[in-house]
């Protein structure tokens, strides 16, 4: 669009699923069952990993960072998606949509180097069990864990900065459940191929990045495993690693076929399914000892 066609908006409306007007209800109680889920494993996970004396190590200090962040990332969406499942009036103001995307994307960031900590964590603890102790102390578990934190920080305000200060066009109509990078730059009069290219670095960044290193992580670990001359030994080791692996999988597959490409030839209905997994899946591994 041109930029004469600008107007200036103060609300958006979410069309959020359009197409299934006559399932609004069932999908207001599935999300609400799915956010309630989301609530109460993470709260129980982090109650129990705290009065429980025997979790008191540097994998469940960290499974505690990352439940506390994902509990936050549904917390920013879900309740005003549900919200909407039920109410005539499907808008959300300016700044409350860049509130909502600020939050996404720093409980997002956070949670791709808090992932990496972890796989860190187990890397260190099975290559070298002896000392571990010492490589995984209380002071280096601190550093780490308020670095995952901050990370956030810089990616949300550069992200939320960028885009709030490009020129929208009316209708001012988001094909999606919430405020996020791709729908809200397709009603943007200007060109975005310097906001397009920083999206794709901030990717291999944020995303492909943590990816890569825990990927690196995770080779050495099988290596170290395949070693070991006790079955007992690999088959415990491998417990301890394949849940949280598999949210690896899960969250920094879904999260890069979304963002990778903001303007992609990917459907919006299957962003909104990519969108959808980012929140349903469970990110956090089981409590196991």
């Amino acid at each position: 669009m041109k930029e004469g066609n600008q107007s200036h908006m103060t609300e958006f409306i979410l069309l959020r699923f359009s197409n299934l007007h006559e399932f609004q209800v069932y999908l207001f109680m599935i999300f609400l069952v799915i956010y309630l889920i989301v609530l109460i494993v993470n709260s129980l996970l982090v109650l129990v990993s705290v009065v429980d004396s025997a979790l008191q190590t540097p994998r469940y200090f960290f499974l505690r960072s990352l439940s506390l962040m994902d509990i936050g990332g549904t917390t920013v969406i879900i309740p005003k998606m549900i919200t909407n499942f039920l109410s005539k009036n499907q808008s959300i103001s300016f700044g409350g949509c860049a509130t909502q995307m600020y939050f996404s994307f720093f409980f997002g960031a956070s949670e791709c180097w808090i992932l990496t900590t972890m796989a860190y964590d187990r890397h260190a603890a099975i290559r070298a069990p002896l000392h571990y102790s010492l490589i995984m102390n209380w002071r280096l578990c601190l550093q780490l864990a308020l670095a995952s934190w901050l990370s956030g920080i810089p990616v949300a305000t550069v992200q939320i900065t960028m885009m709030f200060t490009l020129p929208f066009c009316g209708p001012n109509v988001l094909n999606h459940f919430f405020c996020d990078s791709p729908p809200l730059l397709e009603l943007v009069c200007t060109d975005t191929f310097a906001f397009e290219v920083y999206c794709v670095t901030g990717t291999v960044i944020v995303l492909m990045l943590p990816f890569g290193l825990i990927i690196m992580s995770y080779i050495h670990i099988l290596i170290t495993i395949l070693k070991m001359s006790s079955a007992k030994g690999r088959h415990k080791a491998f417990s301890t690693c394949s849940s949280q692996l598999i949210v690896v999988l899960l969250f920094f597959g879904s999260a890069s076929l979304t963002y990778f490409r903001v303007k992609s030839s990917y459907t919006t209905e299957s962003k909104k399914v990519l969108s959808l997994s980012l929140l349903s899946h469970a990110k956090s591994p089981d409590l196991q000892s």
